[in-house]
C-alpha cells in the first residue's frame, strides 16, 4: 500500500478539521472528572447513534461503548479513548480555556476522544471493512482506574476483541509523530503510605523521646538504595519520596511521621522486589530508631506491556499513512503509568504515541500542567490513523 492511497482518508480528515477542531475544544472548555464524565458521554453517544453505531452507555459509570458490524468477518477490534479530566485550574488565557475552576483537561483526553470521534465518523460513511468494530469510550482514566471497572463490568465478555489499541498524546515530539514500542512501554505506579508511631518529647530533651523524625529522614535515604543496590541496573526502577509530614513546632519532637512515595517500574519482577524490599528496609530502620512502623502498599497500574505481533501492525498502518520520515519504530519507554495496561493483560495490542508538538506554545508544554492545552493539529492525523487501521485490522473482501 503506498501513500498516494492513502490520501482518500488524509483529505477527508482535513477538509473536517476545522469542525472536529470545534468539539475538541467545546469538551476543552467542559472538563469532567472522573466518572463524572456526563456531558462528553453524551455528546459521544448523541454522534455515533446518529451514524448507525450500537452505543451501550453505563459500562463502568460514565463509560459506553460504541459497535459496528459488517460483512460476515470473524475478527473483532478494540479502540480505546479515555474522556476524563484532572483537577487543575487552567491558567494559560485562551478563548476555549475551561470554565469550571478546579477542573481542566491538563492530558489530553479531550483530544483523543475528540480524535477518536473524528475516526467514528469517516468509518461510518466512508470505510470498508469486514467484521467487528468496538470503540471503547473510558472515564476515569487518571488514577480511579475506569479501565479495569469497565472490565469488571463485563467490557470484553459483552465486547470481545481480537486486539485493542490506543493512543496518547507526547508534548516534546514533532507534533503528528507517531511514536511505537514493542515490550515494556510505560511502568507501573504504585503508591506506599509508611506510617511511623514513636513517643514525643521536648526537642531539648531527645533522649526522653522516641524521634519518628529521624527514622524518616533516615528511611527517606535508605530507600533509594532499593534502586541503585538492589534491583537489576537494565531494569528501571523509581522510589520517590512526594510527601513527608511530621510535627507542628521547631520544639517538639512529634509522636510520629508520615511518608508517601510513588513506585515505578518497567518489569515485573523488579516491581515485585521493590515492594519486598520495601517493606524490608522500613522494618528494619524503623526497629533501629525504636520506632513502630505501618506500610500500606498499594498496588496500582501494572506494566504497560505491548505486543510483538500488534505493535508490527500498528507500525505498518504508519507506514503506509505517514511514511518513515513520520514515525518513530522503536521509542524510549516511558516512566508514567496508564490504565489500558490492565486492557492489554487481558487483550493483546498496542499503546501507541502521537506527538503534541516540540514548542512550548504549540504543544510542548508537559501533560498535568496548568498551561497545557492538545495540539488541534494532531486531530485530522490521528483519526486518518484511526480509520486507516481499522482497514487494515478488517479488511473487506
Amino acid at each position: 500500500m503506498t501513500q498516494n492511497t492513502m490520501q482518500p482518508v488524509r483529505a477527508w480528515a482535513h477538509e473536517r478539521a476545522g469542525h472536529y477542531t470545534a468539539i475538541r475544544r467545546q469538551i476543552h472548555s467542559h472538563p469532567e472528572l472522573g466518572f463524572e464524565e456526563y456531558k462528553t458521554s453524551d455528546l459521544v453517544a448523541e454522534r455515533l447513534q446518529g451514524w448507525g453505531y450500537e452505543v451501550e452507555r453505563g459500562i463502568g459509570g460514565t463509560g459506553l461503548v460504541a459497535q459496528l458490524r459488517r460483512g460476515q468477518g470473524t475478527r473483532r477490534l478494540g479502540i480505546r479513548a479515555e474522556m476524563d479530566a484532572l483537577p487543575l485550574t487552567e491558567l494559560a488565557e485562551r478563548p476555549h480555556a475551561s470554565r469550571r475552576p478546579g477542573v481542566m483537561h491538563a492530558c489530553g483526553h479531550d483530544g483523543h476522544t475528540t480524535m477518536l470521534l473524528f475516526a467514528a465518523e469517516y468509518i461510518a460513511s466512508q470505510c470498508r471493512f469486514d467484521g467487528t468494530l468496538n470503540l471503547i469510550f473510558q472515564p476515569a482514566e487518571e488514577g480511579l482506574n475506569g479501565a479495569s471497572r469497565m472490565m469488571r463490568e463485563g467490557l470484553f465478555e459483552r465486547y470481545p476483541c481480537d486486539a485493542v489499541f490506543a493512543m496518547h498524546n507526547m508534548p516534546g515530539l514533532p507534533a503528528g509523530q507517531l511514536v511505537f514500542r514493542d515490550g515494556a512501554q510505560m511502568a507501573s505506579g504504585d503508591t506506599v503510605v509508611i506510617k511511623l508511631n514513636g513517643r514525643g518529647g521536648h526537642g531539648a530533651m531527645p533522649h526522653l523521646a522516641t524521634d519518628p523524625v529521624m527514622a524518616a529522614a533516615s528511611i527517606a535515604l535508605g530507600l533509594q538504595t532499593v534502586v541503585s543496590r538492589n534491583t537489576d541496573p537494565l531494569h528501571s526502577v523509581v522510589v520517590t519520596v512526594g510527601v513527608l509530614h511530621a510535627g507542628t513546632a521547631s520544639n517538639v519532637i512529634p509522636d510520629s511521621a508520615e511518608l508517601q512515595l510513588t513506585v515505578r517500574a518497567l518489569d515485573r519482577g523488579a516491581r515485585d522486589l521493590a515492594e519486598r524490599r520495601i517493606h524490608e528496609l522500613v522494618n528494619a530502620q524503623a526497629q533501629s530508631f525504636g520506632v513502630a512502623a505501618e506500610v500500606d502498599y498499594r498496588r496500582g497500574y501494572p506494566v504497560l506491556v505491548n505486543a510483538a505481533a500488534e505493535t508490527e501492525f500498528a507500525r505498518s498502518v504508519a507506514r503506509s499513512l505517514v511514511g518513515a520520515q513520520g514515525m518513530v519504530e522503536m521509542g524510549p519507554p516511558v516512566m508514567a503509568s496508564e490504565d489500558f495496561a490492565f486492557m492489554l493483560e487481558k487483550v493483546p495490542g498496542c499503546y501507541l504515541f502521537i506527538g503534541n508538538g516540540t514548542h512550548i506554545m504549540e504543544g510542548g508544554c508537559s501533560v498535568h500542567n496548568p498551561h497545557y492545552d492538545f495540539n488541534d493539529t494532531l486531530l485530522p492525523v490521528g483519526a486518518a490513523y484511526w480509520a486507516r487501521l481499522v482497514e487494515q485490522y478488517l479488511p473487506a473482501a
